[in-house]
Order: structure tokens, then sequence, then C-alpha cells
């Protein structure tokens, strides 16, 4: 390996990657400046040029973060935002696919150095980027002092700015890594799902990405219904009650120099833990000044219901799906507070997913919730992206490892990423042949003279090729189609 191909000149500076076999990776590399201080809350600022060789080895902190239960602590800190690219040795004559991985975590946990990327470049042929963003408070917050401030900054999203950021940053230097900033997949699951979501309707993200992968994602939601999110003076005036509660008074200039000089750590941590906040998405008790994404008016102009009924999307070529046992939010604590979401429809709902009133409570609530909140929204992205006239590739994961079979009652959230890179941790070669993205994301040629219409599309050769379980009924999707009144 000639030694020059692990430095790459960016735009500020060079960086020195390191050689894994096949292929380079470059970590750490900032793609803002450190929003620590003075800059909480405000959209990314460019990074500030550096002198000679930046090294390029290891990941940089991920977001501050309540820690996962039973998980090894990890570096965390405000200033987090590092992304990380993997490229193959070999060179092409050609500039290759580019995929951006989103992680999730409900938007209050996550971190980009989770996820083994190296599958898609050694077998894929392909640049990926993975990257942190800011969670929690950090990410989504909205005081009306940042009005004052920055009246020109969108306002509440920060982690979707930090997430636009990323994109632009791509479109500016995935060439020198030798990517095609022409052919860039943006894909997440959950929480990173929905982040695709709210890139494919936002204007601030037009142009950036030409594909999209959404794995399991139900924030935001392609349904109202399911989780609707919140205006703006509404999570502002969150954000001043949350001030207050903390003992912070005065007007909103000082008020926000008082919450910017609060340890990150009490910022994001406060209240703010998965659980608690899966609760909230789910209609129960609200997490004090924490509201997650909302409609702010620059990033995010619209519901993206309203959106992908109007045709406002991103017109990019889609996979979507969901898992057969995926997530179900409910607060419901009884069967008739299950029904009774479904108003004059709620005999026909009983009729479908309890006929002879024996399914438990906990079934009942997995079966009808999963519905509402993964499979029901993620059908209706697919039909809307159809109709739009874009490729909508429809999957359903229920495939479960022998190793684990009899203790996991289906294909939970998230156990389609093992397979999707490439990973799982307890798997025979049938099982790895059985169920996994087939081929490099965006490098199967589309529709020309030579292939015509049918070919196999600008996403992927196949999606997943598990199709193993029962999908959603019919009837139960009508029946839902009813509910929410398409």
């Amino acid at each position: 390996m000639a030694q020059d191909q692990l430095s790459v000149n960016i735009e500020w500076g060079m960086v020195r990657g390191t050689a894994e076999g096949r292929l380079i990776s470059f970590k750490g590399i900032p793609f803002a400046q450190p929003l620590v201080g003075a800059l909480r809350w405000r959209a990314p600022q460019p990074v500030k040029p550096w002198q000679g060789v930046r090294d390029a080895s290891k990941f940089g902190p991920d977001a501050v973060q309540l820690p996962t239960p039973g998980a090894a602590p990890w570096p965390t800190s405000e200033d987090c935002l590092y992304l990380n690219v993997w490229r193959p040795v070999d060179q092409t004559d050609r500039p290759l696919p580019v995929l951006v991985w989103i992680y999730g975590g409900g938007l209050v946990r996550g971190r980009g150095s989770r996820y083994v990327m190296e599958w898609f470049t050694r077998q894929g042929g392909m640049v990926v980027v993975s990257f942190n963003y800011r969670e929690s408070r950090l990410g989504f917050f909205a005081h009306p002092g940042l009005a004052a401030e920055a009246p020109k900054d969108p306002r509440g999203n920060h982690a979707y700015m930090d997430q636009i950021a990323v994109l632009q940053w791509v479109q500016r230097n995935i060439a020198a890594f030798g990517g095609d900033p022409g052919t860039v997949t943006i894909a997440g699951e959950s929480a990173g799902g929905g982040s695709v979501l709210a890139l494919m309707i936002s204007p601030m993200a037009r142009g950036l990405f030409h594909r999209a992968i959404l794995e399991s994602s139900g924030l935001p939601s392609p349904r109202d219904a399911a989780l609707s999110l919140r205006n703006l003076d509404s999570v502002e005036s969150r954000a001043v009650e949350h001030a207050r509660e903390a003992g912070i008074h005065g007007k909103d200039g000082a008020v926000l120099a008082a919450l910017r000089a609060l340890p990150a750590e009490k910022v994001a941590e406060y209240g703010v833990e998965f659980a608690a906040a899966v609760v909230e998405y789910a209609g129960g008790p609200q997490i004090p000044g924490f509201t997650a994404l909302m409609v702010d008016g620059r990033l995010i102009v619209e519901r993206p219901e309203a959106a992908l009924r109007g045709g406002r999307q991103a017109m990019v070529p889609v996979i979507c799906g969901a898992n057969n046992f995926d997530l179900a939010p409910s607060v419901a604590e009884t069967k008739d507070a299950v029904f009774a979401q479904f108003r004059a429809l709620a005999a026909r709902a009983r009729q479908l997913y309890d006929p002879q009133g024996d399914v438990s409570l906990q079934a009942l609530i997995q079966a009808v919730y999963a519905d509402r909140t993964m499979i029901e929204p993620t059908r209706y992205l697919a039909a809307m992206m159809t109709t739009a006239g874009q490729r909508a590739y429809y999957y359903r994961f229920s495939y479960v490892d022998e190793a684990y079979r009899g203790q996991l009652p289906g294909a939970i959230h998230g156990l389609e990423i093992p397979y999707a890179h490439d990973m799982p941790s307890v798997s025979t070669e049938k099982n790895l042949s059985c169920c996994r993205v087939r081929g490099p994301i965006g490098r199967c040629p589309g529709p020309s003279a030579a292939t015509g219409p049918t070919s196999c599309g600008p996403v992927v050769r196949t999606a997943l090729a598990c199709r193993t379980g029962r999908a959603m009924t019919r009837l139960r999707a009508t029946c839902w189609i009813s509910r929410i009144r398409v």
C-alpha cells in the first residue's frame, strides 16, 4: 500500500487514517466547531483550519447521554461533532457510491462508534460515513432567547442541523476519499430512520442525498396519529418552564446565558433517559424541557404526513420496513383503552386483533401498537413514494437466529441491524445467506436502454432477502387506513 493513501487533504487540513486489511479508516474528523459555551444550541459552525497532519486513528467522543443500563461506560462530551470515513484500499477508475449511516436511540442516546461499517466497504465497494449528533436537550431545545440571539438560524432541531452539516461536508469533501458526492445514500434505524424521514421532508437537506433507507423508523412518523410533532411556540413555552424549574429567572438573554453555564451532563441527562422518552412519545408524562423534534418553520416546515400527501418530500428511491415484533410504545393499561383509539371502528378492531377475547393484554398491546407506530406508517411511506413515481422497496424482517429461538418472541426492534451490517453475533453461513442486504447499496444500475425499466434499480440489487413470518394482514391494514383517514 502506498503511504500517501493514508493521508487525505480536506477543506480544513490534512488527515491521516489507519490501514485495516483491505480498507482504510479515518476516525474522529471534526465537521463543526465544538458547540460549547456560547455556542450551545447554535447551528453548526465551520471548523477552524489546522496546521500539519491531524491524526484520524481514533473515534471522537460521543454525545453526552445517560449510560445504557448494563453497558460499560464510554467517552462522552458536549464536544462530540465528529465523523468517520471508511474506504477501500484498492483504487477504482470511477468514484465509489457513498453510504451515510445515522444511528438510533430515541434521540436521547446512541453513538456513531458503535456500528461496524467495514462490511459495506470491504464487500460493497463503498465509501461509508458515520458520525455523532447532539442528543437529548442539547439536540432538541428551543428557548425564545435563541431567536433574539441568532434570528437567521433555524431553531430547536439542533440534531438535524448536525446531520445536514454532515451531508454538506460529504458534498464538499467525500471526493477526496474516492467517494461520489452525486451518489449518496442516507440510512438509519429507529430514530436514525426517523432522521432520514426528517431529512427527506426538509428543504434545507434537498439535493444532499440521492437514496434513502429507513429501518423501523418511528420518530418522526409518516403518520401524525402515530407520533405527532409539536409546534415551535409550545416547545419554547416548555423551555421557559424548564428554566424556571431549574431556578433560572430573568430576561431571555440572561436565562439563556445561565442555561449555557450549566454542565452539559446536567442539561442532557436530567429526566431524559431512553425509557422515559419512549413513554412520552407514546403519550405518557412529559419530560421537563425536552420535546424531541418540532416544526420549526425553517428546517422542518410541516409534518411528514402533510409533506408526503403533497408530494413535497425528496424524490429519491427508498427502502423501508419494520420487524415482526417491533417497538410498540403504549401507555394503555386495559384492553378497552387499547381499542378506544379506534373510536367508531373499535368493534371492528376487536374482531381483527382479539376475536375470541382471549389475547393477553401484553400480546394485544404488542400487536396493535407495533402496527400503529411502525408497520402501518412504513406501509404508508412506501405507498406515498410509489404514488410520487419513486421506487419503494418495502420489507418485513422476522428472522431470529437459532441461538435465540425460544428466548425472543420474534424479530425485536433493531434485530435486523446485525444482518444488514453483516455482523450477526451467532449465525451459521446458511443463516447469513438467508437474511442480509444483498449487494452494495447504490451500485446497481438504474433503468437504461439495455436493461429497460425492470432493472434492479438504483438502490440495491435486492432488498432484505428474508421474507419469513406473517406481515400485517390486509384487513388490519385496512382498519388502520380507515382509522387514520387516508
